[in-house]
């Protein structure tokens, strides 16, 4: 094994940042506002971000009808789960270790909303509410316990511009989906078009 060079050394590379501002930690806060609940039910999608008891993380994209997350109180979300690829890799990690996160998008809107806390997993009646969307009630309920929140410059979505329809990438620019699974997936046989997978897919939303 090489010496570690010292350009290669974790606390030289982060030395190599200056502070962040007052502003930018001073942001932070230990619960919903009005800002971040306004943001949230607005938002149609999400990344819900968790850990295995090992550490390894994951990170799943998350989508419903704006407001599909419910802020319950200052310092409680629900998000419903739906009908997915029964993975469930993100609830399984919960179950293990609580610790996850979410990030917030608006379409549109350049900022970003970051949600920190501890999850519980309950089942689609604990709360008493209605949560029947696309005609489905879901399978369970992520409920986050609040620590941190924080909403995100635009910068990101801004150098990426995410929004922009003259940045719209055309579908037929990368492989379709069907052969992606059949080539991943080492089939022998051909997968359906992707038209019609994307028929099945609506049907199960």
């Amino acid at each position: 094994m090489q010496p570690q060079q010292p350009d290669d050394d974790p606390a030289t590379v982060l030395a190599g940042y200056r502070p962040p501002s007052q502003l930018v930690q001073d942001k932070e806060i230990d619960r919903i506002d009005e800002h971040c609940r306004a943001f949230i039910e607005l938002s149609p999608f999400a990344t819900l971000a968790t850990a295995d008891a090992d550490g390894w993380p994951d990170v799943s994209p998350r989508g419903g009808a704006p407001g599909f997350v419910r802020v319950l109180d200052e310092h409680r979300l629900a998000l419903p789960d739906r009908q997915g690829n029964n993975r469930v890799d993100g609830l399984r990690n919960v179950a293990a270790n609580p610790r996850a996160a979410l990030l917030f998008f608006v379409p549109g809107v350049e900022e970003t909303l970051r949600v920190y806390g501890t999850a519980t997993l309950v089942g689609p009646d604990a709360l008493g509410l209605d949560l029947t969307e696309f005609g489905r009630a879901p399978l369970s309920v992520l409920v986050l316990q609040v620590r941190r929140a924080y909403v995100q410059c635009a910068k990101s979505v801004m150098r990426s511009r995410l929004w922009d329809p003259a940045a719209r990438v055309e579908r037929s620019a990368l492989a379709p989906f069907g052969r992606v699974l059949r080539d991943h997936c080492q089939l022998a046989t051909p997968m359906p078009a992707d038209d019609v997978i994307r028929a099945e897919l609506a049907e199960e939303l």
